[in-house]
């Protein structure tokens, strides 16, 4: 059989599966993978390639690329395993097909069971012991010339350490257990079976029951394969994990076994029926039901592992795209009891100008001193906004403020930020490059200052596990997770866009076709020659070719640059477009852009070519109305009550306001500003049945909900959207 029938990837083949599965055509599919292939990243295929893929959007360009992936992954495996069957002499052409024309992962590997190197086993010993004949005159099951007695004494042999009878039966026996084991349609029916009718079961483990109290709701839980939902099931995991759970797979063993009884044991007269019997038990209590249990524990962790993951890119991406405060003097605070509220100011463009440190809480309580210095700092740098991180003494802080602010009759603004992941920052490598000669506590403060002027520009350098917006996201696949954030966070810096004057490393890495090391040539070139006056220049940067300038260029902006087109998301290759455009009107292109009135005046149509077709020339006339638009929404900020401080000062019944930390698949969690975030359930969200709490609220929402319990010993606070205003 040749090496070539081996190559089990076929680009028509794939395509045709791919399109079956994403329900969409073949043609802009196979134009999407070529792309891909040459190396051009999602965002700018989306963006500028719409012609060649009739249009699709990032989210089916992602799902094509990981069918692609999937596909060429199976084929790899295909591969190497019809390879070691052909090695081993046993490869049929049936077989070959069968390998062949397999879609699906787990069924592929169930086919490669039998052919595959196997650590010893007792079939493997019995074998060894010349066990095999017997083993199929009892898998044959034929009416037998010779009685039981002189059967079994043929293979009783004490060299080959089968001293009697017994011994030789019970070999033959563990043979015949590991060939039914072995069965791919047998494994495929009752993973069918398990993942239909099997229930999950949690118990505590003995003298455990005191340890365990955030598990404790799983001491004594079962509950349908079919309908665990993901959170539930990676909450178990984790309880066993960390061991105080118990986790296994009940289903009805009893109908199991007649059935297996009933396929396998088929002769009433065989001499050896009760000793198959027996087998059947042997074989599905040692192997098959350990095989299925593990098999349902591992499609219960990819499909939670999915969800988890898709519900985490979300928030992280409504948190990405949290609208920024913008280019205002922000006075940053990282608040604490005993060492103090560090300060920290930047200005307009985020460059850090002064720090300080004021003790206006316990055990100090220096109100005075703090109030002098607090105010002294906004006089002097003329401060616009303040920035409160929300953690430990955030309140306290908050309410001094407040009262700095109406004592002295300032025009500024304050707001509670999001802290989560700045310690982790602030600690890191990337904070100690950036701010070498400062206290990690003092870039803790910096960092609530950024975050609060431009969310995404300061939570890209913050690992997105650490920003504190999943569910169990230690707990999922790591790669997959990985990946998944990473796209998201491309997404949204790609269609934001980035400031290539003024932007970070981390930031820049997140364009379209730069990446790290090509994001510290930009800031060195940056730093070296100055700023970037056009985007021709970008070719100036050492190691920015061709290819990387056609992938980022029109993601980085220039502001106040010497061509207004590079500080839209028109693309370079479509400058020439404009400048027809503009001749046509008889203006200048720095005249058309912008100009909505102008615009309008052009028919698309009349600038269609063979290269840029009506997709990219609608884009074009888009963004020469509003260029540079930022697609994120205005600025707002939930407004605490004054009074409500801490847990115990909720009380049932109150109606407040506060923002959405984190969406999850069973609810929402809400800032209240008491330091403890409460629980919108699913079932609280709408008097209608919610499927998913992601299509009542986002992560960043101000809403207003109603307090329903107050747990203090717990620090667990139920709310409700229900009959409340937003």
């Amino acid at each position: 059989m040749s090496q070539t029938r081996f190559q089990c990837f076929d680009l028509a083949r794939t395509v045709n599966q791919i399109a079956l599965e994403l329900n969409l055509k073949p043609r802009p599919i196979r134009r999407s993978i070529e792309l891909l292939d040459s190396g051009n990243t999602i965002p700018f295929i989306a963006r500028y390639r719409k012609e060649a893929t009739h249009g699709l959007d990032e989210i089916e360009l992602r799902a094509i690329e990981d069918l692609l992936e999937r596909t060429r992954e199976l084929a790899q495996r295909k591969t190497t395993i019809l390879k070691t069957i052909q090695s081993s002499g046993q490869l049929t052409d049936e077989l070959y097909d069968r390998v062949f024309e397999c879609h699906d992962r787990q069924v592929l590997e169930l086919l490669y069971l039998p052919f595959k190197p196997k650590r010893r086993t007792r079939a493997t010993a019995a074998r060894e012991r010349g066990l095999q004949p017997l083993a199929d005159l009892l898998l044959q099951q034929q009416r037998l010339d010779q009685d039981r007695q002189s059967i079994l004494d043929h293979f009783v042999d004490s060299k080959n350490d089968v001293p009697d009878t017994r011994a030789a039966l019970a070999g033959a026996c563990d043979i015949v257990a590991e060939t039914w084991s072995e069965d791919l349609d047998t494994r495929a029916e009752l993973l069918v079976e398990a993942m239909g009718t099997g229930q999950i079961v949690s118990r505590v483990k003995r003298g455990k029951d005191g340890l365990g109290k955030k598990f404790e709701v799983y001491f004594d839980h079962r509950e349908s394969v079919g309908r665990i939902p993901s959170h539930r099931f990676l909450g178990i995991k984790r309880g066993e994990s960390e061991g105080v759970l118990n986790v296994s797979l009940s289903v009805d063993d009893q109908r199991i076994l007649r059935r297996l009884k009933a396929k396998w044991v088929h002769q009433q007269a065989f001499e050896f029926r009760n000793e198959l019997l027996a087998t059947v038990e042997d074989c599905y209590r040692r192997l098959l039901f350990p095989a299925m249990q593990s098999a349902v524990m591992q499609e219960l962790k990819i499909q939670s592992d999915d969800e988890a993951t898709e519900v985490f890119a979300k928030n992280l991406r409504e948190l990405l795209l949290a609208p920024p405060a913008g280019a205002k003097v922000t006075l940053g605070i990282d608040p604490g009891f005993r060492t103090g509220c560090k300060l920290a100011v930047v200005d307009e463009t985020g460059k850090y100008l002064a720090t300080d440190t004021i003790y206006p809480t316990p055990p100090k309580n220096d109100t005075i001193g703090a109030s002098i210095k607090l105010h002294k700092m906004i006089q002097q740098f003329s401060v616009e906004l303040i920035a409160i991180g929300n953690g430990s003494a955030s309140r306290e802080t908050d309410q001094f403020v407040s009262e700095l602010i109406q004592k002295k009759n300032l025009s500024l603004s304050k707001v509670m930020v999001s802290e989560s992941g700045a310690s982790i920052y602030s600690a890191s490598e990337l904070a100690a490059s950036e701010y070498p000669e400062l206290d990690v506590t003092v870039r803790g403060a910096i960092s609530i200052a950024h975050r609060l002027q431009d969310p995404l520009a300061e939570l890209v350098k913050i690992d997105p596990k650490s920003i504190g917006v999943g569910q169990y996201q230690h707990d999922v696949n790591q790669v997959l997770l990985k990946k998944s954030l990473a796209r998201e966070v491309e997404s949204c810096v790609n269609s934001v866009g980035v400031d290539v004057n003024t932007a970070s490393a981390p930031l820049l890495s997140h364009v379209a076709g730069i990446g790290p090391k090509l994001a510290d040539q930009i800031v060195q070139h940056r730093d070296q020659k100055g700023r970037f006056e056009r985007r021709q220049q970008f070719l100036q940067v050492a190691k920015l070719g061709a290819k990387a300038f056609e992938q980022s260029a029109a993601f980085l902006r220039i502001r106040a640059g010497k061509n207004r087109l590079d500080n839209s998301a028109v693309h370079p290759e479509s400058y020439d477009i404009v400048e027809q455009m503009s001749q046509c009107l008889g203006v200048t292109s720095g005249q058309l852009i912008g100009n909505a009135a102008l615009v309008e005046r052009l028919k698309a149509a009349d600038y269609v070519t063979d290269q840029a077709g009506l997709p990219t020339i609608h884009d074009i006339l888009d963004e020469l109305s509003k260029p540079g638009r930022d697609p994120r929404s205005q600025f707002r900020v939930a407004q605490f009550t004054e009074g409500i401080d801490h847990i115990e000062d909720l009380k049932q019944g109150m109606v407040l306001e506060g923002s959405v930390t984190n969406v999850t698949n069973f609810g929402a969690f809400v800032d209240l500003g008491v330091h403890q975030d409460g629980l919108v359930h699913i079932s609280e969200m709408a008097d209608e049945f919610v499927e998913q709490p992601g299509e009542i609220v986002s992560v960043g929402d101000v809403v207003r909900v109603k307090v329903l319990e107050v747990d203090i010993e717990r620090k667990r606070i139920g709310l409700s959207l229900k009959q409340v205003t937003r």
